[in-house]
């Protein structure tokens, strides 16, 4: 009986583990589908961040981000915190933003699990109600 109860226990576990946006994340070029990097999602204080900690491309691990601005200006893309200052509002996170290091813009930024799949998440970027959506893969 009581391996039942812990079998139980650990697979209720794990979904639950498997419903959140912290953890790493595969970034998937919305208009090439190129995977790109790995991004952790944490947070700190309360905030939500996400940080680059692998770069596929070898050719630009080490490039620093010259098209950022303010204290992100010319620091290494690698280990950049992209996505800054989200806060949970019911099943998103919002009122933060993302950075595509690429060009340095800034967009406000909303973070949820796909519906159908909670190992891919939504990200999508904002300039009005202009928006782009990218699909990010668990790597946990």
């Amino acid at each position: 009986m009581n391996k039942y109860l812990i079998i139980i226990t650990l697979f209720l576990a794990q979904s639950m583990m498997s419903q959140t946006i912290f953890g790493k994340w595969k970034t998937v070029d919305d208009e090439t589908g190129e995977e790109k990097s790995i991004v952790e999602i944490y947070q700190d204080n309360g905030k939500v961040y996400g940080k680059i900690i692998e770069i596929f491309d070898p050719t630009k691990r080490d490039l620093p981000c010259k098209s950022c601005t303010g204290e992100d200006y010319n620091k290494p893309v690698l280990g950049l915190n992209i996505i800054k200052d989200m806060e949970k509002s019911g099943d998103v996170y919002k009122k933060g933003t993302v950075t595509n290091p690429e060009d340095g813009k800034i967009y406000d930024c909303r973070i949820k699990l796909d519906d159908n799949n909670p190992n891919k998440l939504q990200l999508r970027g904002y300039v009005a109600f202009f928006y782009r959506t990218q699909y990010w893969i668990r790597e946990d």
